[in-house]
């Protein structure tokens, strides 16, 4: 996916890293049907099976809404993840010849949730690309009214989320590196590529800490809703990834433990 317009060199380097990424989590995963070929189509969406994705395997593919163009799609990329998102409908269209590997959904997931890396790749290309398309859709308001979405920068010293609040995004580090604190005891840190916020959003609770900046950071924001649609149309994946920050959680309330004894001793 290339978002039309100019773009800072981190969403660059985020969208490079993105397309990449279905080849690595389809790999191992045979093809049963032939490659469908199509010639300058006009609204792809008729001659796509909803029970299908498909793989870019060659050609361009742009996409608008209501006639504008936003953001173009090619080898590489994945199309028919969107089911239920409550993203608005993209028109697809292409005046050149396309290539497309039909794979059945519902063997991808399958194929996806049998291994651990692949669900992390699989996961880290849905948010990738919610981040994406939130980005490209706030292009089309007005400034006043763009919502709070897409990218985001913090100097080091900010915070990305507070204990307390309420939990209304998700987010992903795409440059930097964070600390989350409890009562002001670090309890652990945030990498890159890392997802953080998503368990308040999944329980509907309150922040349950405070991430701060160490470095500066660009951060990938995506709303609530939007996260909770692409998670409820990929049910294996969203399982995965709460085993995930749960045993993340396990290992910091551990920590907090430990720390706390110390205190308590010293």
């Amino acid at each position: 996916m290339y978002v039309l317009g100019e773009q800072p060199t981190y969403v660059d380097q985020l969208i490079a890293r993105l397309q990449t990424l279905p080849e690595q989590f389809l790999q191992g995963l045979a093809a049963t049907e032939p490659v469908l070929q199509l010639e300058h189509i006009g609204n792809l969406s008729e001659q796509l099976h909803g029970d299908n994705l498909y793989l870019i395997k060659d050609g361009l593919l742009h996409a608008g809404i209501d006639g504008r163009p936003l953001f173009y799609l090619q080898e590489g990329d994945l199309l028919g993840l969107r089911q239920g998102s409550d993203l608005p409908h993209w028109q697809y269209s292409s005046d050149e010849p396309l290539a497309l590997q039909p794979y059945p959904r519902a063997e991808v997931f399958k194929h996806i949730h049998a291994d651990e890396q692949r669900q992390e790749l699989f996961t880290q290309y849905l948010i990738g690309q919610a981040a994406l398309l939130s980005d490209a859709f706030a292009r089309t308001k007005l400034p006043d009214i763009r919502p709070n979405t897409g990218f985001q920068y913090y100097a080091a010293g900010e915070e990305l989320i507070h204990e307390g609040d309420d939990a209304e995004h998700v987010f992903v580090i795409i440059e930097g590196h964070a600390e989350a604190f409890v009562n002001g005891m670090k309890v652990g840190d945030v990498h890159k590529d890392e997802i953080f916020g998503a368990m308040a959003v999944f329980t509907q609770e309150k922040r349950t800490a405070t991430v701060i900046a160490s470095e500066p950071c660009t951060v990938m924001v995506i709303p609530k809703e939007q996260f909770l649609g692409l998670m409820n149309s990929n049910p294996r994946i969203a399982h995965s990834l709460i085993e995930g920050m749960a045993r993340r959680i396990d290992l910091m309330n551990k920590e907090i433990t430990a720390l706390r004894r110390q205190i308590g001793e010293s």
